[in-house]
Protein backbone atom coordinates (compact mmCIF):
# COMPACT_ATOMS: atom_id res chain seq x y z
CA UNK A 1 0.00 0.00 0.00
CA UNK A 2 1.45 3.40 -0.93
CA UNK A 3 2.21 6.02 1.67
CA UNK A 4 -0.12 8.95 1.11
CA UNK A 5 0.62 10.99 4.23
CA UNK A 6 2.84 13.36 2.31
CA UNK A 7 1.33 15.59 -0.32
CA UNK A 8 3.50 16.62 -3.24
CA UNK A 9 4.31 20.02 -1.75
CA UNK A 10 3.62 19.34 1.93
CA UNK A 11 2.98 16.93 4.73
CA UNK A 12 0.13 16.00 7.03
CA UNK A 13 0.19 17.75 10.39
CA UNK A 14 -1.93 15.92 12.98
CA UNK A 15 -2.28 18.73 15.56
CA UNK A 16 -6.02 18.86 14.84
CA UNK A 17 -6.29 15.20 15.86
CA UNK A 18 -4.63 15.85 19.23
CA UNK A 19 -6.93 18.84 19.84
CA UNK A 20 -9.97 16.73 18.93
CA UNK A 21 -8.89 13.97 21.32
CA UNK A 22 -8.51 16.49 24.16
CA UNK A 23 -12.01 17.80 23.42
CA UNK A 24 -13.39 14.26 23.55
CA UNK A 25 -11.47 13.43 26.74
CA UNK A 26 -9.81 10.55 24.91
CA UNK A 27 -6.20 9.40 25.11
CA UNK A 28 -4.08 8.56 22.09
CA UNK A 29 -4.04 4.94 23.20
CA UNK A 30 -7.84 4.83 23.51
CA UNK A 31 -8.12 6.30 20.02
CA UNK A 32 -5.60 3.77 18.69
CA UNK A 33 -7.57 0.84 20.09
CA UNK A 34 -10.94 2.20 18.92
CA UNK A 35 -9.60 2.88 15.41
CA UNK A 36 -7.79 -0.45 15.20
CA UNK A 37 -4.39 0.97 14.26
CA UNK A 38 -1.05 -0.39 15.42
CA UNK A 39 1.36 1.22 17.87
CA UNK A 40 3.80 1.66 14.97
CA UNK A 41 1.23 3.62 12.97
CA UNK A 42 0.41 5.78 16.00
CA UNK A 43 4.13 6.49 16.44
CA UNK A 44 4.39 7.59 12.79
CA UNK A 45 1.33 9.81 13.14
CA UNK A 46 2.75 11.37 16.29
CA UNK A 47 5.87 12.32 14.30
CA UNK A 48 3.82 13.55 11.29
CA UNK A 49 5.42 10.80 9.20
CA UNK A 50 3.66 9.36 6.14
CA UNK A 51 1.14 6.55 6.63
CA UNK A 52 -1.21 4.78 4.24
CA UNK A 53 -4.56 6.60 3.91
CA UNK A 54 -6.21 3.55 5.45
CA UNK A 55 -5.03 4.69 8.90
CA UNK A 56 -6.45 8.24 8.91
CA UNK A 57 -9.64 6.77 7.42
CA UNK A 58 -9.91 4.32 10.32
CA UNK A 59 -9.40 7.20 12.75
CA UNK A 60 -12.10 9.35 11.16
CA UNK A 61 -14.51 6.42 11.23
CA UNK A 62 -13.76 5.71 14.90
CA UNK A 63 -14.11 9.37 15.89
CA UNK A 64 -17.08 10.06 13.58
CA UNK A 65 -15.37 13.00 11.90
CA UNK A 66 -13.93 14.12 8.57
CA UNK A 67 -10.30 13.99 7.41
CA UNK A 68 -9.87 17.76 7.67
CA UNK A 69 -10.97 17.51 11.33
CA UNK A 70 -7.79 15.55 12.13
CA UNK A 71 -5.14 16.69 9.62
CA UNK A 72 -3.86 19.84 8.01
CA UNK A 73 -1.53 19.89 5.02
CA UNK A 74 1.55 21.94 5.85
CA UNK A 75 3.87 23.28 3.19
CA UNK A 76 7.47 22.16 3.26
CA UNK A 77 10.12 24.83 3.63
CA UNK A 78 11.97 25.30 0.37
CA UNK A 79 15.62 26.31 0.51
CA UNK A 80 17.44 27.65 -2.51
Amino acid sequence: MADCGHAQEGYFNYNRLWTLLIGKGMTKMQMRLQAGISTNILAKIRKDEPVAMESPTKITTALNCELDDIVEIQERGITE
